[in-house]
């Protein structure tokens, strides 16, 4: 499969994709063959960065105190949670988990993690959402630029990914070179790399799939 190939696919996607009245994601489909899913060593569950973004909004959360809660809401933080306001969320259930759906990404200050795992944890946990731990004196900018631009990749009970690569309004080389960051994904992590590609789709959040192989 070359670039070409995946660029007609992301072309076709686009093209086959009825107008809608808000920006769609464009996403990637692919399965796998020869992947024993049950074989816990099979599975995997990264993040991506996409080296021309996501093309949609991401929210990202800080839990901190002190000056990294300061310099995480002078960066753009979305969410900045205090410890006493993480306490109190850990006594209201309806609201911890609104909050867990609302935000795509969670950074905390390494020494509240204690309390995150214990008020928050079990609402984050199930959702694959629990926090990087970054030190008190981390600088939250280049955190923040970072998890802007980066996916989650996860393979658990089927040998299928499906991946955010961009948006209907980004140029089809942008999204061709985000699939190929995903595509690298499988280089690194399966015996045969993307050898092991059983077939392969490009789709609009609301349209039909585009073969690409």
């Amino acid at each position: 499969m070359n670039k070409q190939e995946i660029l007609e696919g992301v072309k076709k996607a686009k093209e086959d994709s009825k107008p809608r009245n808000f920006t769609q994601s464009i996403d990637v489909v692919i399965n796998i063959k020869d992947l024993d899913v049950k074989k816990p060593e099979n599975r995997i569950d990264e993040e991506v960065f996409l080296p021309e973004g996501r093309g949609k909004d991401v929210k990202i959360a800080f839990i901190a105190d002190g000056e990294l809660a300061l310099q995480a809401k002078n960066a753009g933080a979305d969410l900045v949670i205090t410890k006493s306001e993480l306490e109190e969320l850990g006594k209201n259930r309806n609201e911890a988990k609104k909050m867990a759906n609302k935000y795509n990404f969670f950074v905390a200050q390494a020494d509240l993690m204690p309390l995150v795992g214990r008020f928050l944890g079990p609402v984050l946990g199930p959702r694959k959402k629990m926090p990087k731990p970054v030190p008190a004196t981390a600088k939250p900018d280049p955190i923040i630029e970072r998890l802007k631009n980066t996916i989650k990749i996860r393979i658990k009970d089927q040998p299928v990914i499906q991946a955010l690569v961009g948006s209907q309004e980004m140029d089809d080389e942008q999204i061709a070179d985000n699939i190929e960051a995903v595509l690298g994904i499988l280089d690194r992590n399966l015996e045969k790399g993307r050898n092991q590609i059983k077939s392969m789709y490009v789709k609009t959040s609301m349209g039909p799939v585009a073969r690409v192989i």
